[in-house]
């Protein structure tokens, strides 16, 4: 687990997120674009199309049944219109940074998952990083204390004749 990698795996991830969002915002400006085009052109054309197919129609039928089936067409090339400017983008650049988003998420993932078994196992166990280095230090210690306190040879021999002359 190293803090570098986190960091490069950050920001890769906010670099990924920016490509992803600039082009998706791209297709969004892109497709209102021709949506406000194709409408500017579609009332002009429209109007001009409806005016010389109702003057033609209500020579044949009547002028309610010409309004409404012009009315129906209009639908049907809204609809048309609408189906072409929300299809979806496509694009191997969004395949490729969705791609490098998934892997430095994996990646980020991965590590936090070290750090955070380091940071349990220290926060579980903090003596057990202690214990070995302070085993010898501790063991030496006691060695001198139990040697300082013990009696020695000379201090038996001297016990034992104070014992002897007492009794």
């Amino acid at each position: 687990m190293d803090t570098e990698n986190i960091a490069k795996h950050l920001r890769l991830l906010w670099r990924t997120d920016r490509v992803i969002a600039d082009i998706r915002l791209r297709h969004l400006l892109v497709g209102l674009g021709l949506r406000a085009f194709a409408a500017l052109i579609a009332v002009f054309g429209l109007l001009m199309l409806e005016l010389s197919a109702y003057l033609a129609l209500v020579q044949i039928t009547s002028a309610v049944v010409a309004a409404a089936s012009l009315g129906a067409c209009n639908f049907v090339i809204a609809a048309i219109l609408l189906a072409v400017a929300a299809r979806a983008p496509s694009g191997r650049e969004l395949e490729l940074a969705s791609e490098i988003h998934s892997s430095s998420m994996d990646a980020l993932q991965l590590e936090a998952r070290s750090l955070q078994s380091q940071i349990s196992s220290v926060i579980n166990h903090p003596l057990n990083r202690l214990i070995p280095l302070l085993i010898v230090p501790f063991m030496t210690f006691i060695i001198k204390t139990l040697r300082s306190h013990g009696p020695t040879e000379g201090d038996t021999a001297s016990s034992s004749t104070s014992d002897a002359r007492a009794t």
